[in-house]
């Protein structure tokens, strides 16, 4: 089985995501006695190239072109769809980013292969692999099996999978006249780049939420406050959201992003079917909340039924303390 894998990249930097599917690109070709390839596409990238081989890529498939500089759907389809073809890929593996999924489709389309999405299992019996996802905003998972002998695409949820090294010594291929300016219909211009130092929920390990409950805007703040010394990242409901209170670039949820952090600690959020689709994956589920029959209770690891405004800040000088301890 050939495995191509889509590493994306932000400044010259592997998004731990893409790593994450680099592992399981690396697992399902050992299961199958395949080959492993990286396409990688940007301005300046050929150090990505080593980082690409220290997660098991034996091929990387380099597209060092001042038209993907910057991320834009038509380039960076046009330079991935290339790669497989050189390739001859079985199954291209992209992680359920933002990018991943925007891209993922046009590839699929492209190059008319069929798309699974937001994978969160998989398993391999007699070279056939399973991969399993979730259905009905979660409440149930399927298990699909492409079929055989046919070319498919696969989006990859982050956090759900370990990143695991696998060193090789990569070959590395140069993508000449991947995309040519003719065929990209937009370009990027401008990037507007979100307050330094907060965490993509959709990459961070710990998440604080918070939702109606949390009253007002200026009360995200005592989460900001917990969720820094743990190295975590801000999330919120739709409610809160649509309230004005954070930007929608925090939002976890079926409408917002979806998340398997390691710890989510849900603030003050009574546990819509909405927002819980986007984060029962968690390993872990604080949940705090004044209602005892709040939903949010259901999925959680740990409950404390109180008032949030007490409890964080005394979760926050806790969690210093133990910091400070070393």
């Amino acid at each position: 089985m050939k495995i191509l894998v889509f590493v994306e990249q932000r400044d010259g930097k592997v998004k731990k995501a893409s790593l994450e599917a680099l592992s399981v690109g690396r697992a399902l070709c050992d299961a199958t006695s395949g080959a492993l390839a990286a396409v990688v596409l940007g301005q300046g990238i050929s150090a990505i190239s080593e980082a690409a081989g220290k997660y098991g890529a034996e091929t990387v498939y380099l597209g060092d072109d001042p038209l993907f500089a910057n991320y834009s759907t038509d380039a960076y389809g046009l330079g991935t769809g290339k790669a497989a073809q050189v390739f001859g890929a079985d199954a291209i593996l992209f992680a359920a980013t933002a990018m991943g999924k925007d891209l993922a489709p046009r590839v699929a389309a492209r190059l008319e292969i069929g798309l699974l999405s937001d994978v969160t299992g998989y398993a391999v019996e007699n070279g056939a692999v399973t991969y399993k996802r979730p259905v009905y905003s979660g409440k149930a998972y399927v298990s699909a099996v492409p079929v055989a002998g046919k070319p498919y695409a696969v989006t990859l949820r982050p956090n759900v999978f370990a990143a695991t090294e696998s060193p090789k010594t990569p070959q590395v291929v140069k993508l000449e006249n991947a995309a040519v300016a003719s065929d990209v219909k937009a370009v990027v211009e401008n990037l507007l780049v979100s307050k330094e130092g907060l965490l993509d929920v959709a990459e961070a390990d710990i998440i604080v939420s918070g939702g109606r409950g949390m009253k007002g805007p200026e009360n995200y703040k005592i989460l900001e406050e917990l969720a820094k010394p743990l190295g975590g990242a801000v999330g919120a409901s739709r409610a809160a959201v649509d309230a004005g209170w954070i930007g929608h670039e925090h939002q976890v949820g079926q409408t917002g992003k979806v998340v398997s952090p390691t710890l989510y600690i849900a603030c003050g959020i009574s546990g819509a079917i909405q927002h819980l689709a986007g984060m029962s994956t968690s390993k872990v589920i604080v949940a705090i909340n004044k209602d005892p029959e709040a939903p949010i209770f259901k999925v959680a690891t740990y409950g404390i039924v109180g008032d949030l405004f007490e409890v964080v800040p005394k979760m926050t000088e806790a969690v210093k303390a133990l910091k400070a301890q070393g």
